[in-house]
């Protein structure tokens, strides 16, 4: 069990404020799931908003990190 609370704590603080925007944003929508509401609703304007965004396109950033195996350096004051 202190296993489980610890992975979950490092997931979710490895995770870009600006994505958990994004994230959080999602569920701010009502009514059923389709094909259409997640890619025209959610899917295209917040991942766009969140990849333009310092945190993953900055030269700290995750887009830019990626795959090389360093952290990326978020600025958790952003959001």
């Amino acid at each position: 069990m202190p296993d489980e609370v610890r992975i979950a704590l490092e997931e979710r603080a490895a995770l870009s404020p600006d994505a958990l925007t994004g994230m959080e944003a999602n569920h701010r929508f009502v009514g059923p799931e389709t094909m259409e509401t997640r890619i025209f609703g959610r899917l295209a304007a917040w991942q766009n908003w969140i990849f333009i965004r310092p945190n993953a396109s900055g030269p700290e950033g995750a887009l830019r990190r990626y795959g090389t195996g360093r952290k990326a350096d978020f600025d958790r004051k952003r959001v």
